[in-house]
């Protein structure tokens, strides 16, 4: 008579004749003090649920084990673990989560230096919204940094973290178990990828200042050198014969507004900048976020020349709302208080964005990136030999289109 096959949750240490019938969800090598290498791994059976349990499968000599076909069993999974449990703390320190979500920063950076360990501390966000810090050590930091770092890699960085630790609201990965896996071409990651708002997935997370005064062994990079890091500085027009996607920094003043039948703000969501398809509808937006009320937000195009060269620039609402010292709202409100119920009609105040000579970091492609505002103090000289007070002239991040083409007004959702 064959032996009954026995639950996992029922394991104790009452008896050694037990009889699993399990798939191996995942397994890992660990290497101890000693230099001995042994086996660890994940097995699920047919309740595949995850349980609280205090022991653990040992193989001993007299262990028997075959491979079987099991059609109650589902293929491994992934289990992610909500942001908004962790946040909350509503999660179990001593079990290990599946992990997903896109880096929007990286705001910690140490490199592999005499008494100190490779730690990457990043910021994950998922599809509602929610972000939190991860930090991968060692073989899992420097595999991001070099995924980071490869001039090839561009836009959205996706990670999936198996087996994480959870602890203060924060994840990183485990010593032993855990795969980091980048932008892979898996269901999973595919998935989340295409849920982003367009804009987001063509969109590289950035440094933060803390991270780049910590990469390279603690050297400290200047606000202008943080303003022109990876980018390439020309002239320009330089930049106006550019027929491929390049980040880089460039100077200009700016000259006119480019007037379109779609003005100088859009009504969009409440948490990303993408458009809302009816400004007087509540909606769920592509990012999860409901909408009760769309907000207005600047959408501005402006024509930039240096010398004989003239282009046109996209101003976000962020580096709008920077320079103007004002929201779209506030300004809105304004108009209509003084009798202008023309939405289509510029408001005077805009002017300030004119006649300014400026530093931007832009980036030359097809659809429009969002940038952000950049303070910057030092003086910048261009590959065409000109100097610019940052200060006196502002620096900003943006995005730049040719006047000769058709602009599409809309962000992309």
């Amino acid at each position: 008579m064959s032996r009954k096959v026995d639950s996992v949750k029922d394991i104790n240490d009452s008896k050694e004749t037990w009889r699993l019938a399990v798939r191996i969800m995942d397994v890992w090598s660990v290497v101890n003090n000693k230099g001995i290498e042994h086996l660890e791994m994940i097995v699920m059976d047919s309740l595949w649920k995850v349980c609280d349990h205090s022991k653990k499968i040992v193989f001993l000599g007299g262990t028997t084990m075959k491979a079987i076909e099991l059609q109650n069993i589902p293929p491994k999974g992934y289990f992610f673990k909500d942001f908004g449990e962790i946040l909350q703390g509503e999660c179990k320190t001593d079990r290990l989560e599946d992990i997903i979500g896109a880096v929007s920063e990286i705001n910690h950076i140490q490199s592999n230096t005499p008494g100190k360990k490779v730690v990457v501390s990043v910021v994950l966000k998922d599809l509602k919204g929610n972000c939190i810090n991860c930090n991968l050590w060692e073989i899992y930091g420097s595999k991001f940094l070099a995924y980071y770092n490869d001039p090839k890699n561009n836009g959205a960085i996706v990670i999936l973290l198996t087996h994480a630790m959870v602890k203060d609201g924060q994840v990183s990965n485990a010593w032993s178990g855990s795969k980091l896996l980048i932008n892979e071409d898996i269901p999973e990651i595919q998935d989340f990828m295409s849920k982003l708002p367009t804009n987001e997935q063509k969109e590289k997370p950035t440094q933060s200042a803390k991270s780049l005064s910590n990469w390279s062994g603690g050297s400290q990079y200047s606000p202008v050198e943080r303003f022109v890091h990876n980018a390439k500085c020309m002239s320009l027009s330089q930049f106006c014969k550019i027929k491929h996607e390049t980040l880089c920094v460039t100077v200009a003043t700016t000259l006119k507004f480019a007037v379109s039948k779609y003005g100088w703000f859009y009504y969009g969501c409440t948490r990303c900048s993408s458009k809302a398809p009816n400004p007087e509808k509540a909606y769920e937006c592509s990012c999860g976020q409901k909408v009760e009320q769309p907000i207005p937000r600047y959408k501005i195009e402006i024509y930039v020349s240096n010398g004989e060269s003239k282009y046109q620039f996209v101003f976000w609402d962020s580096e709008c709302a920077a320079i103007l010292g004002m929201t779209v709202e506030f300004m809105h409100n304004s108009m209509v208080e003084n009798g202008e119920d023309d939405p289509m009609v510029y408001p005077d105040e805009l002017e300030m964005l004119l006649n300014k000579k400026m530093a931007f970091r832009v980036k030359n492609q097809s659809k429009t990136e969002y940038a952000k505002l950049v303070p910057n103090k030092e003086n910048l000289e261009t590959s065409a030999g000109e100097e610019v007070d940052f200060e006196a002239s502002g620096a900003t991040q943006l995005s730049g289109t040719k006047p000769s083409k058709k602009v599409k007004i809309e962000p992309s959702s």
